[in-house]
């Protein structure tokens, strides 16, 4: 397919221009949507907690896990706590959850909210006008029994089992006999969760939510059931602050050794490569401006990891342009001119980028979901990097060879 190099040229710098201006900390793009920088670039606390799962049956542990895990992060969000990371981990027969708070304020607020033990409660809904008013009932999370996934006979669509204990089923079998054809709101921490509509007077304690969701959504309704069902208190083990100055001192030298990395590294290339070596210079400037831009446009927290995978990919970038420029050599060699040495180079190059690249993704991509905390933050940088890396090698590169460089 033939495409007009110069329009494409156009089209890339004009978007880096404006990219840079939405990077740069005190530009347009900072009023509207800032950085977002992790822990250990703008101070915070790690929390660990402890879960005490004695009250738990072995069968229900890891759904209880999770579902702590999802109502910490809810509880964490209230703080404004810029993307808060919560992570599990069984370390023997302790179960414990994580929490990372970026540059939180009130720390010690936070560790008696976050801390507390999970609520579910049920609720009547009640029309006011155009408002829905919730009014709280007897049931709560103490009286259910078990909560589970499961599918529809006939349909084969994903449905929730609920199950109260004897207590638990004779509130239930009154409050679904008062409120049929109308909604029943479930709360978790006074956060809506669901609100499903009675269908008619359940008796026996048994029920089930049927509704527009996947298994996955369900799987993480029971967890949050289980949360604030099953007796799970969560205990303060270890408490660990990275001060603000830290942080700052930590992002000044991460910013000093990209800066300094990619001036050795554009030095390189115009040394070794001359006029190549000034169109790879080029292009990569680009390419740091533009990736940048996504972290920034997409909400990406960077932190001293994610910074480190993004040095990694600029290295990576410049790998391709030097595979590409290696082949162009070869191809003058033979007596072709410059115009079918790149053309040629480009071609052959390919295959190699494209394989060591691929191999690059998929290594990231099982970082980021086999791993927690730091090592997916350098696993996504190092992805997002290096997807744009081969946009900007093979598209921007050679746009601007195309335009600048003669026979």
């Amino acid at each position: 397919m033939k495409y007009n190099p110069k329009l494409i040229l156009f089209v890339v710098v004009v978007l880096a221009i404006f990219a840079g201006f939405f990077v740069y900390p005190k530009g347009f793009g900072e009023k509207f949507l800032p950085w977002k920088l992790g822990l250990d670039l703008v101070g915070g606390s790690y929390l660990v907690y402890e879960v005490d799962m004695s009250g738990v049956l072995s069968g229900d542990r890891n759904s209880v896990l999770n579902g702590l895990r999802d109502v910490m992060e809810r509880r964490v969000n209230v703080f404004g706590v810029s993307e808060p990371r919560v992570t599990t981990a069984k370390k023997g027969d302790s179960y414990q959850l994580t929490v990372e708070l970026a540059g939180i304020k009130n720390l010690e607020e936070a560790i008696q909210q976050i801390g507390r033990t999970a609520l579910l409660d049920f609720r009547a809904v009640k029309q006011a006008e155009e408002k829905a008013d919730f009014v709280k009932t007897e049931l709560t999370g103490r009286y259910l029994q078990s909560s589970q996934v499961a599918s529809d006979p006939t349909t084969g669509i994903p449905i929730i089992l609920i199950k109260f204990n004897g207590e638990g089923a004779q509130i239930f079998e009154e409050l679904t006999a008062a409120n049929v054809g109308k909604p029943l709101a479930i709360f978790l921490d006074d956060n809506l969760i669901s609100m499903p509509t009675v269908q008619e007077k359940i008796s026996g304690g048994d029920a089930q939510i049927s509704g527009q969701f996947s298994f996955q959504e369900a799987r993480q309704l029971v967890s949050l059931f289980n949360a604030g069902a099953l007796p799970a208190p969560v205990n303060l083990i270890g408490q660990q602050t990275i001060g603000a100055s830290l942080g700052i001192d930590s992002l000044t030298k991460s910013i000093w050794a990209g800066l300094i990395g990619s001036a050795a590294i554009i030095a390189f290339m115009i040394l070794y490569y001359r006029r190549l070596g000034l169109v790879s210079s080029l292009v990569l400037v680009i390419y740091i401006v533009l990736t940048l831009a996504v972290f920034k446009l997409f909400g990406i927290t960077m932190s001293l990891s994610g910074i480190a995978g993004f040095i990694l990919s600029i290295g990576m970038a410049v790998d391709a342009n030097i595979l590409i420029f290696a082949r162009t050599k070869e191809e003058l060699k033979k007596g072709l001119s410059m115009t079918a040495s790149l053309e040629e180079g480009f071609k052959r190059a390919w295959t190699s980028i494209r394989d060591s690249n691929i191999s690059t993704i998929l290594t990231s991509v099982i970082l980021y979901y086999l791993t927690s905390s730091f090592v997916r933050g350098f696993a996504l940088a190092l992805l997002i990097g290096v997807l744009l890396s081969m946009f900007s090698a093979i598209t921007v590169s050679r746009a601007v060879l195309r335009v600048f460089i003669k026979n």
